[in-house]
């Protein structure tokens, strides 16, 4: 199935942070960048930490196939067993609820990746000559994933056997030899340029890297609250180090996704798709209306969105035209402080944006508000599908297989607590505790919403969010914990 897909939806999977922003802005970008090639009827990006989440991304797309392309480095847990799971894909090919979905290799192991590694190299150091220069590529190094570990071996051994020209390509890692630490120690050369393997620049790029170098005597800002991302080159040891950014950040990302998507037809045979369009959306209200806390309104053949507590103020607030501006600003809050949690009764103020079509629009409420157009459109339709808590804590895996130990009670407190629309999230829960259970401590405002809204596009909850499943796991330690051991036979 060449390009373009015009019958068919990309998901692009990255990890997330519930800290800062950094770990899914490539991942964003690159999701962006493919979007406006236009070489598929929908481009969305899918979290583990983050929104909008893997088990809520398959309502927001309307295409019959759907590319599912891990952002991620190496092939292991997250690839092999999380978003299997979290996506419900039973393989390679999967056919879910109507949908034929299609499960790509991540971006890390692509041979292309050799590419993006090269390009960040003399990107960081120009004009040093390779046949003088040391090339260092550094993982994190666990005995948890082998596969990370292989990743990188395996573009050192690409490019140092591809005659690339650099006097030597060494792999180093920051939690098992070779220690990057010992940077200096490994390099024969005096020009020694560093490239770490990772998708986005957050906690081990930015910041733990640059500390075991010795570039930094302690942990900096995070990436999104610096200016600049380092000063090149640094002298240290008699040597000229030149520390790159991650590889995953680098412009040329969008090829390699679409490489693997490539890589995917033609390793299954995938040829021409006769599928149908994309199923068309629900109707728009005709009116003015609600979005949690956006005013949409309908003016002069354009639409104009601002904060519903700015009603009235639209003289004095910033004005901005295009949907990408929704995202920088949901992204903080007034504070500063990273909104992880897009649903979150947080969303600052001082803002308006005009948009001239309704795809425009449906794009910027997608970006406040990860998968609503699409839970509202099920939801109208009829088709709209919740999973009960005990489900979704049942089916976890991993450090959190223990969260289904908490009890009933435990968990209707929970629920009330962590999810209060006043202080942590706006969404109209769906779900229940379980099949059998309803919900008992929900306020009018989490109830799930009437048939009828001509005002108001409600923000749906269809599954209990990682944070809950967190929370869960937590008080099922202290359960555990407190249980009385069992006396001796």
């Amino acid at each position: 199935m060449p390009f373009p897909k015009k019958n068919a939806a990309l998901i692009l999977v990255g990890h997330g942070s519930t800290v800062n922003p950094d770990s899914s802005t490539p991942t964003l970008q690159h999701a962006d960048a493919i979007r406006e090639l236009g070489l598929f009827a929908e481009v969305q990006c899918a979290f583990w930490k983050e929104e909008p989440s893997m088990r809520e991304v398959f309502c927001s797309v309307k295409s019959q196939t759907v590319y599912v392309v891990p952002n991620f480095i190496s092939e292991g847990y997250f690839c092999q067993q999380v978003i299997p799971r979290e996506l419900k894909l039973s393989g390679p090919i999967t056919q879910r609820e109507g949908k034929t979905a299609y499960y790509c290799d991540p971006v890390g192991i692509h041979p292309s990746m050799t590419k993006l590694l090269l390009h960040r190299a003399d990107v960081v150091a120009q004009d040093v000559p390779r046949d003088q220069t040391t090339l260092i590529i550094v993982g994190h190094g666990t005995s948890l994933n082998e596969n990370s570990r292989k990743a990188i071996q395996d573009q050192v051994k690409l490019i140092s056997e591809g005659g690339y020209g650099f006097a030597e390509v060494l792999d180093a890692y920051m939690e098992e030899a070779p220690f990057v630490a010992k940077w200096h120690e490994m390099a024969s050369s005096t020009n020694v340029v560093i490239v770490p393997f990772f998708i986005a620049d957050g906690l081990h790029s930015f910041q733990d890297i640059p500390v075991l170098l010795g570039i930094e005597s302690e942990i900096t800002a995070a990436a999104s609250q610096m200016d600049v991302f380092r000063e090149n080159p640094h002298f240290m040891h008699g040597k000229q180090l030149y520390y790159s950014s991650a590889v995953g950040t680098d412009s040329l990302m969008p090829e390699v996704i679409l490489d693997q998507v490539k890589d995917f037809d033609q390793k299954h045979g995938i040829t021409n798709s006769v599928d149908s369009p994309a199923d068309q959306s629900a109707p728009l209200p005709v009116g003015p209306f609600t979005m949690g806390q956006i005013k949409i309104t309908p003016k002069d053949g354009k639409w104009l969105l601002h904060h519903l507590e700015d009603e009235g103020l639209e003289s004095g607030l910033t004005y901005a035209d295009s949907p990408s501006a929704a995202r920088s600003i949901a992204m903080l809050d007034a504070a500063g402080n990273f909104r992880a949690i897009k649903t979150a009764p947080t969303l600052k103020r001082g803002w308006a944006i005009e948009l001239t079509t309704e795809a425009q629009l449906r794009l910027a409420l997608d970006f406040f508000y990860p998968g609503t157009l699409g839970f509202w459109d099920h939801h109208q339709n009829g088709t709209l599908k919740p999973i009960h808590l005990r489900e979704t804590l049942g089916r976890q895996t991993g450090m959190y297989r223990f969260a289904n130990g908490i009890k009933d009670e435990q968990a209707q407190q929970m629920v009330a607590c962590d999810c209060d629309a006043k202080t942590k999230c706006l969404r109209r829960i769906t779900w229940q505790l379980s099949d059998t259970q309803p919900l008992t401590e929900l306020t009018a405002k989490k109830q799930p919403p009437s048939a009828a809204m001509p005002t108001e596009i409600p923000l749906l909850c269809v599954e209990a969010c990682t944070h809950l499943v967190s929370s869960a796991r937590e008080i099922s330690k202290s359960n555990f914990s407190a249980a009385p051991a069992a006396s001796p036979a």
